[in-house]
């Protein structure tokens, strides 16, 4: 079974395709939706409280945006619907630089139901990385940079 799987249907966010619409709201009830982020770079990452490797990767990205956000960047941590309740994270998401949300509507989900997954979305809302697993500092600065370093 798969509790976070969030709807893998035809229009699934592939590598060099347009990346399907999505709407998510952040624990500070911000509704967001993709087609509005057109022009920013956007990442959606999918992390468990349960997971180790989620929770080490989440202080670099925390860097990453902190660092990077005013060059077009948007990011956005997705808990998985087996994490814990929503309210229990308000501290973390207070703490983090860029929001954290509970729920994605849209057809993404973690990558063959692994956490850490992240979806990395171009400036003209092509999906550029589709990656179970952890990235690391360089790893993910070598995804991202190229892309922030492209027109808008």
């Amino acid at each position: 079974m798969a509790p976070f799987l969030v709807g893998a249907s035809k229009s699934t966010p592939k590598i060099g395709v347009a990346a399907p619409e999505f709407t998510l709201t952040t624990f500070a009830k911000r509704k967001v939706r993709l087609s509005e982020l057109r022009g920013k770079v956007v990442i959606v990452n999918y992390w468990a409280t349960w997971c180790a490797p989620c929770k080490a990767e989440m202080p670099m990205m925390h860097d990453y945006f902190r660092k990077n956000e005013a060059r077009g960047l948007e990011m956005f941590g997705v808990t998985t619907e087996d994490s814990v309740p929503p309210f229990q994270l308000k501290k973390l998401s207070a703490a983090l630089s860029y929001p954290l949300a509970a729920k994605i509507n849209g057809s993404y989900g973690a990558i063959g139901n692994a956490v850490p997954s992240t979806y990395i979305i171009d400036r003209k809302g092509v999906v550029r990385v589709a990656r179970a697993g952890v990235f690391t500092a360089a790893t993910f600065k070598a995804a991202v940079d190229p892309l922030l370093a492209e027109a808008p």
